[in-house]
């Protein structure tokens, strides 16, 4: 027999599937013990850099229970992102999780559809969408739901899928069926922390944000320091290397969101497109697009940098 537990598990994980979310797997609500430590470490190594929100909401990154009073449940979800199509390779690269439209908006969508169907199908739910502005450790709770492990490089990695994705929460007050975290399949691979240009890998599974090529050419509001010159490897936005090398990433298959479609122009710019675009053809081209965060003059500051 069927407990409500169960159905109600059931009719989360089937409507999470029907939006097109690639996975879905639930963990009960409580603090992050083995999370804490960690997390305090890395902040006190300052490896968050001038990225000062990440010492924000201490509390509240490790404990949902906080951020929704009477919270039982952390449901995970994933949504693929890789694309059908790449950039001109005479171009300055871009992150491809920047393709296509802000994702922001994307999954805010389907965070609000799949909600209110749980409110229509299960009944009078409290709870609240999160995504990655808002202070939840997304990759633990993820990992912890069993839809992946967290990698050499700190992404949340799956066998099937590799990890082209992003991840988004909904925290509920209902108590649900819970999911086992499974393995790590790293293993002795170390292709990640061997590519990764600005040696940001600083350890398996620590990332030194501050040396991160998205966080000089997307969060850094200030001048690229000089010592990385020669070393961004013509990253303009963002940067994937130690996702395209990873091994698990040969299974990566196409997104089947139109709204994550690319750009045409983005795919078909050369250096030079970029290097002459105005802020006319940006703000057209570009509407609710992820290049919109640095604005043209992050984009001209960070292709300045690469060229000189």
């Amino acid at each position: 027999m069927i407990n409500n537990k169960q159905k109600y598990t059931q009719i989360i994980k089937a409507e999470a599937k029907r939006l097109g979310f690639l996975s879905c797997g639930i963990s009960k609500a409580g603090f992050l013990e083995e999370d804490a430590p960690r997390l305090e470490k890395w902040l006190n190594q300052n490896h968050h850099g001038k990225m000062d929100y990440m010492t924000d909401y201490f509390d509240k990154r490790l404990d949902p229970t906080l951020l929704v009073p009477d919270s039982k449940s952390v449901i995970s979800l994933l949504l693929n992102y890789y694309p059908p199509d790449f950039q001109n390779a005479d171009s300055y690269k871009i992150s491809k999780y920047a393709y296509g439209k802000d994702y922001h908006s994307v999954l805010k969508k389907k965070l609000k559809k799949l909600l209110r169907a749980i409110r229509t199908e299960i009944g009078d739910v409290s709870g609240r969408a999160f995504m990655d502005f808002a202070p939840v450790m997304e990759k633990s709770w993820a990992a912890k739901s069993g839809l992946g492990w967290i990698g050499k490089n700190a992404n949340l990695i799956t066998q099937k899928t590799g990890s082209f994705y992003f991840i988004a929460e909904l925290i509920l007050d209902l108590e649900l069926e819970y999911d086992n975290p499974t393995t790590d399949h790293c293993g002795s691979c170390t292709a990640c922390i061997d590519a990764c240009p600005t040696e940001a890998i600083v350890a398996p599974y620590v990332v030194d944000g501050s040396k991160c090529i998205s966080y000089y050419t997307i969060e850094l509001k200030e001048n690229i320091p000089q010592e990385m010159k020669g070393k961004l490897d013509d990253w303009m936005f963002g940067c994937d290397v130690c996702q395209d090398v990873c091994p698990w990433n040969r299974f990566s298959k196409a997104h089947s969101e139109p709204l994550f479609t690319p750009y045409p122009e983005l795919l078909s710019y050369s250096k030079k497109d970029w290097e002459e675009i105005t802020e006319e053809t940006f703000a057209k081209v570009f509407t609710n697009s992820p290049l919109k965060r640095t604005k043209l003059e992050g984009l001209k500051r960070n292709i300045k940098f690469l060229k000189y």
